[in-house]
């Protein structure tokens, strides 16, 4: 029994989770309830918790995770200074006047509303604000409008440069040099967060583009469902130009360095703050009540991201003090299938869990427990870290608990019935599971691009 202490402090975190406590001081404080028990029953070494303020330290000192405030910040930005409302109004007014033409340009702009910001919840709740109210309007069919937004505001757990990936980076990179050492490499291989940034290139772009098709294919057979929006306009070029080359040019910078070797994620997320918040001042909306609502925006995800950071320290190091991580070891290593079977059971895990937990929990106390043993086992890091954040988005637009789902409900007008919502998400649910699928068959889509730009 007291060898199932770790499954049992697993499960207890989970349910205290869906019970609606605050994430980080849950996971803290589950973890040293169980540390004390552990302590008075003998089975647990009181030494381990010595190591906890080198933790902390080498959280808060983690110049990779730095990159999270700065890139929140260039999404904050972009947001409060309507400059993504600019580009959504312009790219409507250009493709409106065709059949489907206003659902395409609300996934094109969702691609780069999501690869600017990067939280799901930020991009639903904006296109829903900004884009429902106008595809109504002009007659598109509730399940496919509500479907799209929705779809596309998950996209910022893949598309780059993207928060969600960032953090997968930095744990699958502790947990890539731990399952070396674990294998007696001494000189292990590094992972950074640039690899992933590179390998999620093709996957997104995929997934972006069967959305796309997906979107036309409606607007041919079922052309009722997507009308053509004859009111609207297309502006002038010069408005067109100014609405949408800054904000794409300022993705594309961030992007472009990072892939080209010149800047590492942390300096990409730097020169695009600085950018956006230069845009914004050059459209003459920076006022200082403006920059102080963005900072306190900044502030808010950023402390969240760090107190969940340091409770899930605080819960990994009391679950392998209670050798939790030899007991997912040896059950992984006992499983019939191998290191296929392995991997299957994590996805489904992390596809369940996606249901009760954000991405951040996710990868902060699920990753570090199983990331080491399927590494160890042979698996790609940039692979499965590709893979975790398609399935967490898949679980994100899946009924009934999808994250995604109970954003836009909350901003939706009442006229828009949730079961159209369910209906609408699920033709982007199964192409989601179809680009899993291939990058399953065909790990390369996400791996050889990396390995060509690493030379």
């Amino acid at each position: 029994m007291i060898e199932l202490l770790p499954l049992l402090m697993f499960i207890t975190i989970c349910l205290v989770l869906m019970l609606g406590y605050p994430v980080a001081f849950s996971l803290a404080g589950v973890a040293m309830i169980f540390a004390g028990l552990g302590i008075s029953l003998g089975h647990f070494d009181p030494s381990f918790l010595a190591a906890l303020p080198n933790r902390i330290f080498g959280t808060i000192n983690n110049i990779t995770l730095l990159a999270v405030p700065l890139f929140v910040l260039m999404g904050v930005l972009l947001e409060k200074s309507q400059l993504a409302e600019e580009l959504l109004s312009n790219m409507a007014a250009l493709f409106g006047r065709r059949r489907g033409g206003l659902g395409i340009s609300v996934i094109v702009v969702g691609m780069l509303l999501a690869a600017s910001t990067g939280i799901v919840g930020a991009t639903v709740v904006t296109m829903g604000l900004l884009s429902l109210p106008s595809m109504l309007k002009r007659g598109y069919d509730p399940a496919l409008a509500t479907g799209t937004i929705c779809a596309t505001g998950t996209l910022g757990q893949i598309i780059p440069p993207s928060i969600a990936l960032v953090l997968l980076g930095d744990t699958l990179s502790s947990a890539y040099q731990q399952a070396q050492l674990d294998l007696g490499v001494f000189s292990p291989k590094t992972l950074s967060v640039g690899d992933l940034f590179i390998g999620a290139l093709i996957p997104g772009l995929l997934l972006v583009s069967l959305y796309i098709l997906y979107m036309g294919g409606m607007a041919i057979l079922r052309p009722e469902k997507a009308p053509p929006a004859s009111d609207l306009q297309a502006p002038p070029m010069g408005q067109l130009l100014r609405g949408f080359v800054p904000p794409v040019l300022l993705i594309v910078t961030v992007l472009g360095s990072i892939l080209a070797g010149a800047a590492t994620p942390t300096e990409a997320a730097g020169v695009g703050a600085l950018g956006a918040a230069l845009l914004a001042l050059l459209r003459g909306r920076l006022s200082l009540a403006r920059l102080a609502e963005v900072s306190r925006e900044t502030m808010k995800v950023t402390c969240m991201v760090f107190m969940i950071l340091i409770g899930a320290a605080v819960f990994s190091l009391v679950f392998r003090g209670f050798g939790g991580d030899e007991l997912i070891h040896g059950a992984f290593t006992a499983m019939p299938g191998g290191v296929v079977a392995a991997t299957a059971l994590v996805m489904l895990v992390i596809f369940l869990l996606g249901f009760i937990l954000d991405f951040i929990e996710i990868t902060f106390v699920v990753v570090p427990i199983v990331g080491p043993i399927l590494l160890a086992m042979g698996v790609d890091p940039i692979w499965l870290g590709i893979m975790i954040a398609l399935n967490l988005q898949t679980s994100f637009l899946t009924p009934p608990f999808g994250f995604s789902l109970f954003y836009l409900r909350g901003v939706a007008p009442a006229s828009v019935a949730t079961s159209d919502i369910y209906r609408g998400v699920a033709p982007y649910i199964v192409l989601q599971i179809t680009v899993l699928a291939i990058l399953a068959l065909w790990p390369g889509l996400a791996t050889w691009l990396p390995a060509l730009v690493r030379g």
